[in-house]
């Protein structure tokens, strides 16, 4: 469904080359649950963005349903991220002056759903994570926990095929970790393909399959050494 065919990406920093990807394959196939595992600076961040149509390699291609993602059109590839991926992030994203039913409707939104269909589906989504009592409530009247569950419940707004986690219990207690990991689970028995980046053992060990991730090296084993979880 999604692959990474030799992909490599690096930046100038200060006048020198630093490598956040090298060489990287990757085959997720549909409902798969897969984590990739490394401390910060490993070049997580960097393969997810990639797969998500964010940020081009510098070498190699990333093919969604056989597509190569970064030989389309930029509106294209717009269009793809919109309609088949969806992006949970550490920082959540939040616009913080609208409640989170209008945060949950900004997708919908840009998808051009009518206004009775946009409440209506943000309504659900919001009951779904938990949140049906907190429509009307904005980002700093809720809890760091109940900000991540607006931004799930925002990520599937347009219901992606694939779903890419940045780390998305770095900010929680062990409580509300537990609660967001077991609601990816959840949609992943669902059917939801599912890319979680993160250096939380316990999050990691929900996964089906852990990739180890060192100075932009993908690996099925964890380099002997190279570090411990939290």
């Amino acid at each position: 469904m999604l692959q990474i065919e030799e992909a490599s990406k690096s930046y100038e920093h200060r006048g020198r080359s630093v490598v956040a990807m090298s060489r990287v394959n990757l085959c997720i196939g549909k409902g798969d649950f897969i984590c990739i595992v490394g401390p910060s600076g490993s070049g997580k961040s960097t393969v997810l963005l990639t797969l998500g149509g964010m940020l081009s390699p510098s070498e190699g291609r990333v093919l969604l349903e056989g597509k190569s993602l970064y030989d389309l059109p930029p509106n294209d590839r717009a269009r793809v991220r919109r309609e088949k991926i969806g992006f949970v992030f550490q920082t959540f994203n939040l616009v913080p002056y609208l409640s989170a039913i209008e945060n949950v409707e900004v997708p919908l939104l840009l998808a051009r759903e009518t206004d009775g269909d946009q409440a209506a589906r943000a309504e659900e989504l919001l009951r779904k994570v938990g949140l049906g009592d907190r429509l009307d409530h904005k980002p700093p009247e809720m809890s760091v926990g109940q900000q991540q569950r607006v931004a799930l419940a925002r990520m599937l707004a347009n219901d992606p095929e694939v779903i890419l986690a940045d780390e998305p219990t770095g900010n929680l207690d062990p409580a509300t970790s537990k609660q967001i990991i077991d609601f990816l689970a959840e949609l992943n028995a669902e059917g939801k393909t599912i890319v979680m980046a993160t250096h939380d053992h316990r999050a990691a060990m929900r996964a089906r399959k852990i990739l180890w991730l060192y100075d932009g090296v993908m690996s099925t084993e964890r380099p002997e050494g190279a570090w411990s979880f939290d």
